[in-house]
């Protein structure tokens, strides 16, 4: 009786003549020809984190009141909104600013909605009696991160930062016409202002205050259109008042009148117009690879830097290309000669250059594989596969440009990492093919195609659902790590259907196409007769290994022997990463073409002295034979990058912060890996900061999520005093770990302070308010920008601000001198009324998730580079920390998963940074490889009917370690998140392979071959497919070898598909025999 004919044998026969079959090819084509033009690219995956800063000025407040005033019930109240992951909060005398950070996913537009929302509506959690402003809310984002910085820099001694200032501002115009861009923006300058600097002495002598000069502007600078009057038949339009509009007019502006005669401005102060009073600094230095950034001249030189983002959705490369187009063409027009840029930052260049390499690689690792197949089967046989492989790459082009990814890094890196596998079905069909073609040489092809699909159709319908099922889990990992990632599982499993789809459709067509002509049928006796030939010597080769196993007498023995060798060997690849002869990391370092150095002064340093210290490093920086250049900036925030982001240096403007934007010549001009620049540069640049009194730390670009710090401790406890004294107990267990480098904390140094004490009944009695002794001292030290100055085209505004000297700004005795009117007209000195104490500076509360919280953070050197043994290894010195002293008691608790349960109950440690994204990494790793297990088992279990062939058919699972550790052992690589996707990707890999022996098995069965021999002619006759498909996948691999961070993934699979699929060729026919030989009935049912 015929057998009926499957639905894979039905496809082919329907297809393989068919008119529309090349029109369905040439279609696919076109679609991946429109996704490679249209589709974004980036270098890394746009991962929507959004993050919001409500920033709360609370003016005078203690840090304890703005604690305990604004920012914790402001926690409380943001904490409530769906979708929030963690709240901060940082209180500092003056200021909260509390972060919200929402989950990984949530869109930007949508968090931000809610965000509003919840202040707007609850905004009366801010008191209006006690002074607390208005909340300010800074939204960031993934598009906040600007993806190129052209810095303006000159050697021309006339010229400063506040003339490259001015030129960059006028650039910013022209480059915001460009399409898809976002924010352009310049950072560094001193600013435009028009100061107004006090003299106290001609104040006092004509009886006016500071407080008379600020009203004076305010009152003076006012304009506005009073009506129309009507005279002769015609409107006139009438306006009074008129603005200022240089600083000439602030200069005769009159203040106040002195018997009978008007005072003015520049009678009893000093008007200037011009850069602002130096705040913040960026220079730009060079280094001995300057050259080939094309920079002319070696030196440090006053620069700003202009940071331009996109909008979502745009493309880098495009954006990054105009931008600096037209930045070139603006020379000699609006940036003059003697001013030039560099473009220390170009993420589209580097975006384009990846996507270029890796679809480079892609095509070559698409011409192995074809070339593999052209020395096994032959060369048309090889042009089947070719088209195959390219028709499934553009249309897994096109699936990823539908489903919103763009061209990464990782989404092409999942191409060619799928390679391997998206040809195994063309493989295996051309294979089987081409084998009946030589089995049956006179039937005519059109009838023997869709019996050769058919045969493998079933079977290979069922590997590529295991695969799928084994990949496509790691889709669900939660956190940074998961969509960061998740082109891999996603690209792959559609890659993996579509595969399939062609495998059914386009390759029975052009196997009609290719493989029916005449001359093909000498070439194919030739084939018929390697065929044989390949076939009986592995016949034989399986034969002296397996039939002693399946031999009735002494067969135990010898499966007994190759049962204890399997598991010896996993144990011993096991117990490779425990004796640390593999190393555990979530992700490697990549080589990046730059580097940032951060440094950190004590509190109350002047921005003067930083910008010392940052030349100091500067200058040692220029001498790395790698570094083309660098930026320096002081007081201010540097072009932030996706690390900067998510540690918010975006924020670091105080005088004490700076860093160092380090860049490197091209990878392919340098020997040193950039993490190796970085760590030779960073026991000299930790050295020189220590010098000074700062600590200064190397912050590499990291490969994947960037956290607070690679090793975070959070202290937590009843008393924030207590916390601290436990903290610096921590620190000095950090201090005391080898190889712990960059350590930190969040204590505030001892910085002096001087408090103004007014006499409240002095004050009364002089008829003197508090709150204008408060004014008068503020306007003399800080300043205020009173009122603007209108005219001309800037785009920023120019203010005038009030204030004393600079030179008079350094001594308290300048402003105990500022006089303050009384109630009755008369000055006082602000001498007569206040008392001057020092203290010291408040320390700054930090909270996390509505806890009071103390930070130690580090990063690990050394021979290891792994942040986890270093954590591990403080542990063991943190147990020695005894909790000795005034309001310290017990023992400090460790935590690692969640914050403290009870954190009145005894001070604790809760362990954060790396740690926490490498256990929910590999925790969701972890559950995605069980879950695609238990779907590889339903799937297996609804195919064969059985319970028990899917165990047999998993079996080799665990072979795979017996090829990654050693493999990763082999060559030094660290075991990261990558190697743990090859080898999720591994078990679907090896689970084919068992399936297509399991399958063949059952077919000679049905044949009616005995058992045994059907066993031993499995691994013969599918040992080509199988062996074709592993070399395939170990080809597909080699082309990501390089790659430091997909490195891991390449050696899992190389290794891992070797060893594992030699094994499984006689693992699994035997087993399967041990299992079945007294169960054929079963068997015949199975295939029945």
């Amino acid at each position: 009786m015929a057998q009926t004919m499957g639905v894979s044998g039905r496809i082919a026969a329907a297809f393989q003549r068919n008119a529309l079959t090349p029109l369905i090819a040439l279609v696919l084509l076109l679609l991946g020809v429109f996704a490679t033009l249209i589709t974004p690219k980036e270098e890394e995956p746009q991962i929507d984190v959004t993050m919001a800063n409500v920033l709360v000025p609370f003016p005078g407040a203690s840090a304890r009141d703005v604690e305990a005033l604004v920012a914790r019930p402001g926690e409380q109240v943001l904490s409530r909104i769906a979708g929030v992951e963690h709240v901060y909060s940082v209180s500092r005398p003056g200021m909260a600013v509390i972060t919200v950070q929402f989950e990984v996913g949530i869109p930007n537009q949508d968090a931000l909605v809610k965000l509003y929302d919840t202040v707007m509506s609850h905004a009366d959690w801010l008191s209006p009696h006690i002074g607390v402003g208005q909340p300010l809310i800074k939204p960031k984002g993934i598009d906040d991160v600007p993806i190129v910085s052209l810095t303006f820099w000159t050697d021309d001694p006339e010229r400063a930062s506040f003339e490259l200032q001015q030129v960059s501002r006028a650039v910013e115009v022209e480059l915001k016409r460009i399409p898809g861009t976002r924010d352009v923006e310049t950072l560094g300058g001193p600013g435009h202002v028009v100061r107004v600097l006090l003299d106290n002495e001609r104040l006092n002598a004509r009886g006016l205050t500071a407080q008379d000069i600020r009203a004076a502007l305010e009152l003076s600078n006012a304009s506005q259109p009073a009506g129309t009057l009507t005279a002769g038949n015609r409107e006139v339009l009438v306006q009074t008042g008129t603005y200022l509009e240089s600083a000439e007019d602030v200069r005769r502006l009159v203040v106040g009148v002195d018997n009978g005669r008007p005072v003015f401005m520049r009678d009893v102060a000093v008007v200037e117009d011009g850069p602002d009073q130096p705040g913040r600094s960026v220079w730009f230095g060079t280094g001995p690879a300057a050259a080939q950034a094309g920079i002319p001249v070696q030196g440090e030189f006053p620069a700003v830097t202009l940071a331009v983002s996109k909008k979502p959705g745009s493309n880098a490369a495009d954006v990054s290309d105009a931008v600096v187009a037209r930045a070139d063409a603006l020379k000699g027009a609006i940036i003059p000669e003697g001013v030039y840029f560099t473009v220390t930052r170009d993420y589209g260049a580097t975006a384009t250059d990846k996507a270029n390499t890796l679809i480079g690689k892609l095509a070559f690792a698409t011409g192995a594989v074809v070339l593999l197949v052209l020395f096994a089967l032959g060369r048309r046989e090889a042009v089947i596969v070719g088209v195959a492989v390219t028709l499934t790459l553009a249309a897994t082009l096109f699936a990823s440009w539908a489903w919103g990814f763009t061209l990464n890094r990782v989404s092409l890196f999942a191409l060619i990492f799928s390679i391997g596998i998206l040809v195994d079905d063309a493989i295996v069909v051309v294979e089987n093919i081409h084998r009946w073609k030589t089995l049956e040489p006179d039937t005519p092809l059109w009838k023997l195609i869709p019996k050769a699909v058919d045969e493998v159709g079933s079977p290979t319908i069922l590997a590529t659902f295991t695969v799928i099922a084994a990949l496509l889990p790691m889709a669900f990992v939660t956190g940074l790590m998961g969509p960061y990632m998740s082109p891999i599982p996603i690209n792959a499993s559609m890659g993996m259907f579509l595969s399939l789809a062609i495998a059914f459709v386009v390759t029975p067509w052009l196997a009609l196409k290719l493989l029916g002509g005449k001359s093909h049928g000498a070439h194919g006796e030739g084939e018929a007769h390697q065929e044989d030939k390949l076939t009986r010597r592995l016949d034989g080769i399986f034969r002296r290994i397996m039939s002693p196993m399946i031999d009735p007498v002494r067969g135990a023995r010898s499966r007994l022997v190759l049962w204890l060798g399997v598991f010896a060997l996993i144990a011993a690849s096991v117990a490779l990463p425990v004796m640390q002869a593999v190393v555990l990391k979530m992700l490697p370092f990549d080589n990046k073409s730059e580097f940032q150095v951060v440094l950190d002064m004590p509190v109350g340093t002047p921005v003067e002295e930083t910008a010392r210290v940052l030349r100091e490093i500067g200058g040692y920086l220029s001498t790395v034979d790698e570094v083309t250049d660098w930026q320096a900036y002081a007081g201010t925030a540097s072009p932030i990058n996706f690390n900067g982001l998510v540690r918010q240096y975006y924020l670091r403007a105080a005088p004490e912060m700076g860093d160092i934007q380090v860049n490197l010549a091209d990878k392919s001009l340098r020997k040193r890996k950039s993490h190796e620049v970085a760590v030779s540069v960073r026991d000299r640049v930790m050295e020189i900061a220590r010098e000074s009194g700062g600590n200064a730390k190397v912050v590499e670009v990291p490969p994947g999520p960037p956290v607070l710090s690679p090793i975070v401790a959070e202290i937590y406890g009843p008393d924030y005093a207590g916390q601290i004294e436990v903290a610096r107990r921590v620190r000095a267990a950090f201090e005391a770990t080898p190889d712990i480098v960059g350590i930190d904390d969040t204590i505030d140094e001892v910085a002096p302070k001087f408090v103004l004490r007014v006499d409240q009944a002095k004050a009364a009695r002089l008829g003197v308010a508090q709150a204008d002794v408060v004014e008068v001292v503020r306007l003399g030290l800080s300043g205020e920008d009173v009122t603007p100055i209108f005219g001309g085209d800037n785009k920023y505004e120019i203010p005038v601000r009030i204030q004393l000297p600079p030179e008079r700004q350094s001594r308290v005795d300048n402003l105990l001198a500022m006089k303050v009117r009384a109630r009755d007209g008369t000055l006082v000195s602000v001498s007569e009324l206040v008392e001057v104490r020092e203290t010291v500076r408040e320390q700054v509360i930090y909270r996390k998730d509505l806890l009071p919280v103390v930070y130690v953070t580090a990063d690990m050197g050394g021979r290891l580079d792994s942040p986890l043994y270093g954590m591990f290894d403080i542990r063991s010195r943190i147990k020695d920390i005894t909790l000795d002293g005034p309001g310290l008691e017990g023992t400090l608790r460790e935590w690692f998963i969640s914050q403290p349960d009870d954190p009145f109950d005894g001070y604790h440690l809760k362990w954060d940074g790396e740690w926490t994204v490498t256990y929910e990494t590999f925790r969701d790793m972890g559950a995605a490889y069980a879950v695609g297990l238990i779907l590889i088992y339903l799937l297996v279990v609804a195919q064969f009917r059985s319970y028990l062939v899917p165990l047999i058919i998993m079996a080799p699972i665990p072979l795979t370690i017996i090829g990654v550790m050693p493999g990763h052992a082999a060559f030094g690589a660290q075991f990261t998140a990558t190697s743990m996707i090859g080898m999720i990707a591994l078990a679907g890999i090896i689970v084919r392979n068992s399936i297509l022996l399991v399958d063949f098995i059952n077919q000679q069965v049905r044949e009616g071959i005995e058992f045994g021999e059907a066993v031993i002619r499995s691994a013969a006759v599918r040992a080509k497919p199988i062996g074709l498909t592993a070399l395939a996948a170990m080809i597909g691999a080699m082309f990501i070898l390089d790659d430091p961070i997909f490195n891991g993934l390449a050696l899992s699979l190389i290794f891992g598909v070797f060893v594992s699929t030699v094994l499984t060729l006689v693992v699994i026919p035997v087993l399967y025999f041990v299992a079945m030989r007294n169960r054929l009935d079963q068997i015949k049912e199975q295939t029945a």
